[in-house]
């Protein structure tokens, strides 16, 4: 059965002490409130991880995640952070390859296989994001847009390894727009990651991969997007500042 998993990132988003306050209220919420076997994992900025990986321990229901890693082990890289560093501090995710990196970061489907690479031989779980801009849309290029990620990023990926990873769907032109892909738009894509994946590796392994929806998802239409046969969850950006609205979008999943 495939995991089902509400991711927040934060982004560059809470000082150190907002980070701590957010996340202890978000945690009382989760014990007391959820009752399901979901999973939430937070993705904070760097300076919280090891502060976060300590009170998560409060709750099996909560892991943490970075945001990004660099693809070297070690090195002269100045002001980046290796995977060994991420998961010495307890995080236990990274997410890789969010628009945010691909747009402004200028990061690749190259890098981001290295990343991958690096991210799983470190022992922690990738958080792999796909998805098309607004003009590809329009085009009508976003499966093939969509493909070339996964072929370019991950499929190079034995099935053993592959199968560690969780992806995650983002429409760019739904993320911090207020504008979210219907539904049906969005599980339309996740059926076609699926088939993608059932083709490269087996039905086995594509029935086993969680997938994310990352596009504006929030506690008013989450119930209708996670009743969608192939969406696992969400990787939420705006909500998961907000403790209240981040685990009513975990509740989705409660027995």
């Amino acid at each position: 059965m495939r995991k089902k998993i509400v991711a927040g990132n934060w982004k560059m988003n809470m000082d150190y002490n907002e980070g701590l306050t957010l996340f202890s209220e978000m945690i009382d919420l989760v014990k007391s409130e959820i009752t399901g076997a979901q999973q939430a994992v937070v993705c904070s900025p760097f300076i919280h991880l090891h502060s976060l990986a300590q009170a998560a321990t409060a709750s099996d229901k909560v892991s943490i995640g970075a945001q990004n890693a660099h693809q070297a082990e070690v090195g002269a890289y100045t002001g980046e952070i290796s995977a060994k560093m991420i998961k010495s501090v307890g995080a236990e995710y990274v997410i890789l390859g969010h628009s945010e990196r691909r747009q402004y970061f200028g990061e690749t489907n190259e890098l981001l296989a290295k990343k991958t690479d690096t991210v799983l031989k470190n022992s922690l779980i990738p958080i792999f994001c796909i998805g098309e801009t607004l003009q590809e849309r329009e085009a009508n290029t976003h499966f093939d847009v969509i493909k070339a990620q996964l072929v370019e990023g991950v499929f190079h990926l034995e099935a053993d390894a592959f199968a560690k990873l969780v992806i995650a769907y983002e429409p760019v032109w739904a993320i911090g727009t207020g504008v979210t892909a219907s539904a049906e738009q969005a599980q339309e894509i996740h059926e076609f990651i699926r088939k993608e994946i059932a083709t490269k590796y087996s039905q086995a392994v594509a029935d086993e991969i969680t997938i994310l929806y990352g596009g504006s998802c929030n506690p008013k239409n989450a119930p209708e997007l996670f009743a969608k046969a192939d969406i696992d969850g969400g990787l939420i950006g705006g909500a998961s500042l907000k403790a209240r609205d981040f685990v009513d979008i975990l509740k989705v999943f409660n027995n």
